[in-house]
């Protein structure tokens, strides 16, 4: 089709025998034939990937690799009904791909994986991939899904919800439920992860798996 679309364009005339006269001519044909063709693809629905970013709502593929450097959050290596079976501390993240509040919110999580990665999990749960169902279980994190992303949920040891809010949450903020979970000093007293003085005596936290 396209050699075609180029013939019409293009017909072919007589040319004078000057090589570099139809090296030109040829170049010309094939850069109309290019043009073309991408007008066409623009015309079909096509978009250039670059067109994607930080600030826009376009798939650009895992925004944890892409805009948080962490390619290991995802896939999680545990679900949330396992996580909480396994009674271990975890931090939930309802999210999508094509989010410019989720890429934004995506270094924040792994933020603070840093710091907390040995004593919870961390479970990245992509939005489009819970089942739709009449109800859920606790365990399932359509159980607690507000239809909003991205919405973090954070559980204890216990399975008990110790914050649930939909929107990008500071660091700050899930920092605060952690430190309270684990007994830490708060961050105004210690910015390290130091617990709570026990017999005037402060032991640093070293996160066990």
């Amino acid at each position: 089709m396209l050699r075609w679309l180029s013939t019409l364009l293009f017909p072919t005339i007589p040319l004078p025998t000057s090589r570099l006269f139809t090296s030109r001519v040829r170049l010309g044909g094939w850069l109309g034939v290019v043009f073309l063709s991408l007008t066409l693809w623009l015309s079909l629905g096509g978009q250039p990937t670059a067109l994607a970013g930080l600030t826009d709502d376009n798939y650009d593929g895992n925004i944890f690799a892409l805009y948080a450097g962490n390619g290991s959050l995802v896939p999680p290596k545990v679900s949330l009904e396992q996580s909480l079976r396994y009674g271990k501390p975890a931090i939930a993240v309802i999210y999508v791909d094509d989010s410019s509040d989720c890429k934004k919110f995506s270094s924040v999580i792994s933020q603070l994986q840093a710091p907390y990665g040995r004593v919870a999990n961390f479970v990245p749960v992509m939005a489009d991939a819970i089942p739709v169902k009449a109800s859920y279980e606790p365990n399932e994190p359509g159980y607690y899904f507000r239809n909003a992303v991205p919405q973090t949920l954070v559980f204890n040891a216990q399975g008990d919800l110790m914050f649930n809010e939909v929107g990008i949450v500071s660091y700050e903020a899930i920092d605060d439920v952690m430190r309270e979970m684990f007994d830490l000093l708060p961050r105004s007293e210690s910015v390290e992860l130091r617990r709570r003085p026990i017999n005037e005596v402060n032991t640093e936290l070293v996160p066990e798996s």
